[in-house]
C-alpha cells in the first residue's frame, strides 16, 4: 500500500509539474489574436522555400497547433532524415523535442545524446557563457525522456553553472530555467532531498539575473532573446526578488510586432510559443491527430507597418589564443 501510494504520488507530482504556470504568465487578448496567427501562417509557408532544416520552427508549429500540415509533415521527414551524430549536443536536443512534438520515436537520438551529456566537458572559466546554452537544451531534451537517468548530469551542470564567472546570457539563461525547471518538477519520489535544494539555488540565481534584464518597456535582454525568457519566467518554481510585470512585456512585443520586428522565420519559432500560451515544458503533451491543419479563418492577415531603414556600426573582433601556436593576435574592425 505504501508504494502504490508513492508511486501515485510520484505520478501527481510529475503530471502536475509540467503543466504549471507559475502567477507571472499573461495572454494574447482576442483581438489582436489574428497578427499572431499570421506570424504562424508566415513561419509556416517558410519551412517548403527553405533548405535549411530548423527543428525550432517545428517546435514551434506543434505547440501553436499547425495549420500547415503538409509543411509540418516535411519538416518532421527532414528531421527524421538526419545523422544525429553529426548534431552538437544542442542541435540535438532540439531535434528530439520536435520530433516528440510530432510523435515520433527519439529512442536512437536521445541513446546519442544521452552518451554525447555524460562525456561533457564544461569549458574553461571564463569562457562565453553561452557556451551553457546547447548543454542546457540537452538536459531539457533528456529530462522529458527519462528524468531519473538525466539527475546526475543535471546537477552537474547545474554546480558548474552556479560557480561559472561569465559575463550573464539571457537566452543561455532562459534555456537554462527551463531545463531545471524540468528537473525540479520531475525529482523521482525517495531521490536524494539536495538534488532539490541544488536545482532551487541554481534557479533562483537564474530568474533574478533575468529579472534584471528587463528594460522598462518590458523586453528582456533584446527583443529576440525576449520569448525564451518569457518561457522561462513563467514555469520557474522560484520566483524572481523584482518582480516581472508581464503584461507590460506582452504589450511591447505586439507593438513590435506590429512594426514588422518578427519577419525572420528563427525569430518567430522563438515567441511564437509564449503568445500561445505555451512552453518547451509542454512539448511531450501535445497531442497528434487529425485536428491540426485547421487555419483560422482570416482572409487577410494585418500587415506590420514597415519600419524606418537606418544604419547600424558592427564591431568584429577576432581573437588567437590557441595554446601552441606562436603567432597571438587580437584585431578588431568596424563594418
Amino acid at each position: 500500500m505504501a508504494q502504490l501510494t508513492l508511486c501515485l504520488l510520484y505520478v501527481f507530482w510529475t503530471v502536475a509539474g509540467t503543466s504549471t504556470r507559475a502567477q507571472s504568465s499573461c495572454s494574447v487578448p482576442p483581438e489582436q489574436q489574428p497578427w499572431i496567427d499570421g506570424l504562424q501562417v508566415l513561419m509556416e509557408t517558410s519551412v517548403a522555400r527553405s533548405d535549411f532544416v530548423n527543428p525550432s520552427i517545428l517546435i514551434a508549429m506543434n505547440l501553436a497547433g499547425t495549420y500547415n500540415v503538409d509543411a509540418q509533415k516535411l519538416l518532421t521527414n527532414k528531421l527524421m532524415a538526419i545523422d544525429s551524430a553529426d548534431l552538437t549536443s544542442g542541435q540535438l536536443a532540439l531535434t528530439i523535442m520536435a520530433l516528440t512534438s510530432s510523435c515520433r520515436d527519439t529512442e536512437s537520438q536521445v541513446s546519442i545524446l544521452q552518451k554525447k551529456m555524460e562525456n561533457w566537458e564544461p569549458s574553461s572559466p571564463g569562457a562565453d557563457a553561452s557556451a551553457f546554452y546547447g548543454p542546457g537544451l540537452a538536459i531539457l531534451a533528456l529530462c522529458q525522456k527519462n528524468s531519473e537517468a538525466t539527475l546526475p548530469i543535471a546537477a552537474r551542470f547545474a554546480k558548474t553553472l552556479m560557480k561559472d564567472p561569465s559575463p550573464f546570457n539571457v537566452d543561455t539563461g532562459a534555456v537554462s530555467t527551463l531545463a531545471l525547471t524540468c528537473m525540479y518538477n520531475r525529482i523521482p519520489v525517495g531521490s536524494e532531498e539536495n538534488y532539490r535544494d541544488l536545482f532551487g539555488e541554481v534557479l533562483k540565481i537564474l530568474v533574478d539575473n533575468i529579472s534584471l534584464r528587463v528594460k522598462p518597456d518590458g523586453i528582456i535582454g533584446d527583443i529576440y532573446s525576449t520569448g525564451l525568457a518569457m518561457q522561462a519566467l513563467s514555469v520557474t518554481p522560484e520566483q524572481p526578488t523584482k518582480k516581472w510585470d508581464c503584461e507590460k512585456t506582452m504589450d511591447t512585443i505586439l507593438k513590435e510586432i506590429k512594426q514588422g520586428k518578427f519577419q525572420n522565420p528563427m525569430s518567430i519559432a522563438q515567441i511564437l510559443p509564449i503568445l500561445k500560451g505555451k512552453t518547451y515544458l509542454d512539448v511531450p503533451q501535445v497531442t497528434c491527430g487529425p485536428d491540426h491543419g485547421v487555419p483560422p479563418i482570416v482572409t487577410d492577415y494585418p500587415t506590420p507597418i514597415p519600419t524606418s531603414v537606418s544604419n547600424i556600426t558592427v564591431k568584429y573582433t577576432i581573437t588567437n589564443q590557441l595554446k601552441g601556436i606562436d603567432l597571438l593576435f587580437n584585431w578588431t574592425i568596424e563594418i
